[in-house]
C-alpha cells in the first residue's frame, strides 16, 4: 500500500523569501554564473483567485526563477498584504519558505493532507495551473507547496 500523501517524492522547487528580489537575484546569478532572470509580478486577485487562511487576498509577490536542472529555485519578494509570504518575512526574515512538488489531483491531495492534520494555508491560480501551500511546519519544519499544471 502506498502511503505517500503526495503520490511523489520528487522535489521540483525550493522557494526562498527575500526582501529585495533584484539584489538577491543578481547575487544568485553571479554565484552560478548565469543571467539574472527577469522578475515578474503575480496576478491580481481577480485572475489568481488568491486565498489566504480561507479568505480572498489581494496579496501579490515579485517572483524570479532559476532553472537548475531538475530543480527550480524560486525567489519571492512579498508585497505588504497578508499572505504566507508576508507572514514568513515578518516572523522569520529571509530564508527557505517551501519545497514544492508537482502533483495531479490537487483537490484530493489537499483533502488528504488536511485529514493528516496538514491544512491548506494559501492557494491560487497562475497561467496554466494552480498552487497550494500546506502547513507542514510542525512535522516537516518547512511548508510544502503543491503545483498542478493543466495538460
Amino acid at each position: 500500500m502506498n502511503k505517500n500523501l503526495l503520490g511523489t517524492n520528487f522535489i521540483t522547487q525550493i522557494g526562498i523569501i527575500v526582501n529585495d528580489i533584484e539584489k538577491t537575484s543578481q547575487a544568485y546569478a553571479d554565484f552560478f554564473g548565469v543571467d539574472k532572470p527577469e522578475a515578474m509580478l503575480t496576478d491580481t486577485v481577480e485572475k489568481a483567485e488568491t486565498e489566504y487562511n480561507g479568505k480572498s487576498s489581494v496579496a501579490r509577490a515579485k517572483l524570479a526563477f532559476f532553472d537548475m536542472g531538475s530543480l527550480q529555485l524560486e525567489l519571492i519578494e512579498p508585497d505588504e498584504h497578508p499572505s504566507t509570504w508576508r507572514e514568513f518575512l515578518d516572523d522569520q526574515g529571509e530564508g527557505v519558505h517551501h519545497i514544492a512538488f508537482q502533483v495531479e489531483g490537487m483537490q484530493e491531495k489537499v483533502e488528504g493532507l488536511n485529514k493528516a492534520k496538514m491544512p491548506l494555508i494559501q492557494k491560487g491560480e497562475y497561467t496554466g495551473g494552480r498552487y497550494a501551500y500546506i502547513d507542514t511546519i510542525k512535522d516537516l519544519k518547512v511548508l510544502i507547496e503543491l503545483l498542478e499544471n493543466d495538460n
